[in-house]
Order: C-alpha cells, then structure tokens, then sequence
C-alpha cells in the first residue's frame, strides 16, 4: 500500500484518502465479523480456523483491502441489476433471491449456528451462484484447476441454506469474473450435494472441538499442534507474522504440526 502524489499537497491529499479506505475498511461490517461464515469453512489451514474460533488478535498489518473493496462494489452492482430484471414466476414467486441471508446450520450454541448472504438464487433455475472476483492469474488458476475446495465447500453450504430456506437447488456455481481490463468470465458448477456441506461442518466441529482441548489461551505451546496445510495460502491471513517465534503472538506461515520449535518464515 503506497500514497504518491505529483507534490507534496498532493502527497499528504493521498495519504489521508488511504487511511481514509484504510480505517473504512477496519470498520466495515464484513472486517466486524467475528463469527466464521460460510466462505471460511472450507478453509484448508486449520491454524487460521482456530485462530477466528477464540476472536485472536490480528497480526498481518500488510494486508491490501483495495481488491476485497473493490469485489464488495462489484457485488452491490451484480445485485442490483438481477434487481432489475427480476420477474414474476406462474407461482406468483419472484424468480431471483438476491443477496438472501440463509442458515446454513442452525443451532441453540452460537458457535455451532452458520449463516451467511447468499449471492443470487435462480428459483427457475434451481442454481445457486456464488460471484467471484479475481485478478488475471487467479482467473487462469481457477479455469485450469477448478475453484479449489474452499470455494466448492462455500458454494454447496450456500446450497445447504438454500435448501433449508425450501429451495433446494439442483446445481450450485461459482462465477469467476476477472479483474482486468477485459471482461472475462469463467463458471465452475456442479450438481448440488448436501454431502459436501455436511462434512465440511463436521470437519469445522473437530477442529472446535480439538481447540478446546487443546485450550491454547491457557497454554500457549499448544499452538504449534494445530497443524496447517501442506501448501497453505498465508499472504492474506489475518494472523500472519513473519518470523514469529511465539505462535500465540502470530503465525509465520506454512508449520506443520510436528515443526516444534524449528518454525520457518514463509509467505505462500
């Protein structure tokens, strides 16, 4: 993240307008949340997970809000134009449920009870979408090798509230648009399958409950036995910190569970 301005008004003009997104974006709804959601259960890094189940202090100052801004936009602008082009089904039903909060799980403990805004559901259709906006390389990615299993996971526990709100879709999708100076568009779909959300829950009660086994507030040694991926995506984690030594102060990247005290810096 860098101001530059052609002088220096211009200059201290720009640094206050990037604190001004800066400090928008601290105190947007989405960057409040303190409950893990739907987007985040296929998360393949159970450290992250745990880290967002105890409400941990972030640690990763570098990361650039600008693209998750700018995909906030482009969903408001999706909405609102099937906004537009919404019908009335024979049913007397409008055909499009758009940016529609579902309970994915419902529950009497608040930990265990899963909801989210669904992007766009075609009742017509039976098709539940999931917009994704990338840059040019992720677009490529996810064209030759699919959405990965975090975002099929999201996409089939968008399904799974769909169904519980009495629309079961027969398909879900997630629609890759890039982020470039041309438009391109890139869908992934498959058949719905509540399988895939069930498991990918029971996964995420696991991992739960091994953190309150563990109960690492009270030890914090006991950070370095929640594993993490093989090949993690640490750029974008909340609580990276580079070189860090004391994984209740911060993670440094990619450790696996047996790494002990020997933890490496690595950025993925």
């Amino acid at each position: 993240m860098t101001a530059t301005g052609s002088d220096e008004y211009s200059q201290v003009l720009a640094e206050r307008i990037e604190e001004f997104i800066l400090d928008a974006d601290r105190n947007a709804g989405r960057s409040q949340q303190k409950a893990i959601g739907p987007s985040e259960v296929g998360e393949p890094c159970e450290r992250q997970l745990s880290y967002k189940m105890l409400d941990w202090p972030e640690t990763n100052e570098n990361r650039d809000p600008i693209a998750a801004i700018i995909g906030t936009g482009f969903h408001m602008w999706m909405a609102e134009k099937f906004e537009a082009r919404q019908s009335v089904m024979a049913d007397g039903t409008s055909r499009y449920r758009i940016e529609e909060r579902v309970t994915v799980r419902d529950s009497p403990l608040e930990a265990a009870r899963l909801t989210g805004s669904s992007d766009l559901y075609d009742r017509l259709a039976q098709l539940n979408y999931d917009w994704k906006l990338v840059g040019k390389s992720s677009h490529d990615k996810y064209r030759r090798q699919g959405p990965g299993e975090k975002y099929r996971v999201q996409a089939h526990l968008y399904g799974l509230g769909q169904e519980n709100a009495g629309h079961p879709p027969a398909r879900v999708a997630v629609v890759f648009v890039g982020r470039h100076h041309e438009l391109m568009v890139h869908v992934w779909s498959e058949p719905y399958d509540r399988t895939v959300a069930e498991q990918a829950l029971a996964r995420l009660d696991r991992i739960r409950a091994r953190v309150m086994e563990l109960d690492p507030e009270a030890n914090p040694e006991q950070w370095s036995a929640i594993p993490t991926p093989e090949k993690p995506n640490c750029r974008f984690c909340p609580w990276l910190k580079p070189g860090s030594t004391d994984l209740s102060q911060g993670c440094p990247g990619a450790v696996t569970a047996n790494a002990g005290a020997s933890l490496q810096a690595l950025i993925a």
